[in-house]
């Protein structure tokens, strides 16, 4: 017996990274999971590896900045299973420069992912989580959003996705739904391969440098980042709601 067994998922952002591990993670603690992805290849890549192993996953193509697209996501998830108990707002991009080069659509377009979705995907979600009295809204904020140089879009983001957080928690708690976000330092993805690249060092020595500044002298990995997703999702963390979970190899407070 899986400690999320009964439950549904939808989890954007789904094609690789935290959003593919945690999508496994939850199939593999017994959820009925839905995957969200522009990238639908990548989402149909993991659903059959959770579908290989006996889970049940259903992978749509979604933008989340577009809430018809959203409510259809939401519509489709809950349609094939039954419910939606779960949500993981993931879904992210960069497009990271020095506040005097970044351009109106380079910022507003990570806003628009990172915040605009998540509030999208709330709102759609809650609808199903309220008749249930019962819900987890987990999203994934960052260290960035106490200030990363070369991020202002990103860090706002970030920054904004945990006051979303909190007032979510305060507006649901009377429905039995809970509200928390994970905020990860350095995690060994794809797109902190490619900011190495554009950068143009090596990912060995951004991870290197980076190492240094951890506590825990490494750098995380995704399956790090979902184990606490999944603790958040389930019964576990039944009185917990409004916090901001830093994953990042210890204490914060600085850029990592």
């Amino acid at each position: 017996m899986g400690r999320l067994d009964g439950r549904v998922a939808l989890v954007t952002g789904a094609a690789r990274g935290i959003g593919a591990a945690t999508a496994t993670r939850l199939a593999a603690d017994g959820a009925r999971v839905a995957l969200a992805d522009l990238d639908l290849a990548g989402c149909q890549q993991t659903a059959a590896q959770i579908t290989a192993a006996g889970g049940e996953a259903l992978p749509l193509e979604c933008d989340v900045s577009d809430a018809a697209a959203v409510a259809r996501t939401v519509t489709a998830a809950a349609d094939r299973f039954g419910s939606l108990d779960i949500l993981v707002n993931n879904a992210g991009i960069t497009r990271d420069n020095l506040l005097f080069k970044m351009s109106d659509d380079d910022f507003d377009r990570v806003l628009n992912v990172h915040l605009r979705g998540a509030f999208y995907c709330a709102r759609a979600a809650q609808k199903h989580m309220v008749a249930k009295k019962w819900g987890r809204i987990i999203s994934l904020s960052s260290t960035s959003a106490l200030g990363n140089r070369g991020q202002v879009n990103y860090s706002a983001a970030k920054a904004g996705l945990q006051g979303l957080t909190r007032t979510l928690a305060v507006e649901l708690g009377q429905f039995g739904i809970t509200a928390n976000a994970v905020a990860p330092g350095f995690i060994d993805t794809e797109m902190t391969r490619a900011t190495a690249q554009r950068m143009g060092i090596t990912f060995e020595q951004m991870t290197t440098a980076a190492s240094q500044r951890i506590a825990l002298a490494r750098v995380g990995q995704p399956a790090e980042v979902a184990s606490v997703i999944a603790f958040l999702a389930s019964d576990d963390a039944s009185f917990v709601s409004g916090q901001i979970i830093y994953v990042a190899g210890g204490p914060v407070g600085m850029s990592m």
